[in-house]
C-alpha cells in the first residue's frame, strides 16, 4: 500500500514562503502524477496543481497566479511545492496525492486513489 508523507508545513509571516514536501517510504513515486490539494477553514477541499511522472507538465488552479511551483526529484523520491508571497487566505492543511500515471491526471480530487495525512500550514498577519 503506497502511503504518501508530506512535511515542510510551518507558521509564515504574510509574503513569506515555505517548500512543502512529499515522500513514500517504501515505494517509487517515478510512475505516479502527483497532486496537492488543501483544505482551507470554512471552504471546500480544493485542488492547489499537479505533476506528471516525469515533471515536464504542471497544471496549477487559478487561484495560484505564478506563486506556487511544483517540481520533483526522482533521485530522492520527493516532490516539492514552493509556497511564495502566501496570503492568510492560503492557511491551511495542504495534502499530497498519487496515482498510476497510466489512470489518471489532472486537478480533480476523484483521479487521486492515495492521500497523505497533510502537512499544515499557518500564514500569521
Amino acid at each position: 500500500q503506497l502511503r504518501l508523507v508530506e512535511s515542510g508545513g510551518d507558521v509564515v509571516q504574510i509574503g513569506g514562503s515555505l517548500r512543502l514536501s512529499c515522500t513514500a517510504s517504501e515505494f517509487a513515486l517515478d510512475d505516479y502524477t502527483i497532486g496537492w490539494f488543501r483544505q482551507v477553514p470554512g471552504k471546500e477541499r480544493e485542488a492547489v496543481g499537479c505533476i506528471n511522472s516525469d515533471g515536464t507538465i504542471t497544471m496549477y488552479e487559478d487561484f495560484v497566479k505564478g506563486r506556487f511551483t511544483l517540481s520533483r526529484d526522482h533521485a530522492k523520491n520527493m516532490i516539492y511545492l514552493q509556497l511564495n508571497n502566501l496570503q492568510v487566505w492560503d492557511a491551511g492543511v495542504y495534502y499530497c496525492t498519487a496515482v498510476e500515471k497510466r489512470r489518471g491526471w489532472g486537478i480533480v480530487a476523484s483521479v487521486y486513489d492515495y492521500w497523505g495525512q497533510g502537512t499544515q500550514v499557518t500564514v500569521s498577519s
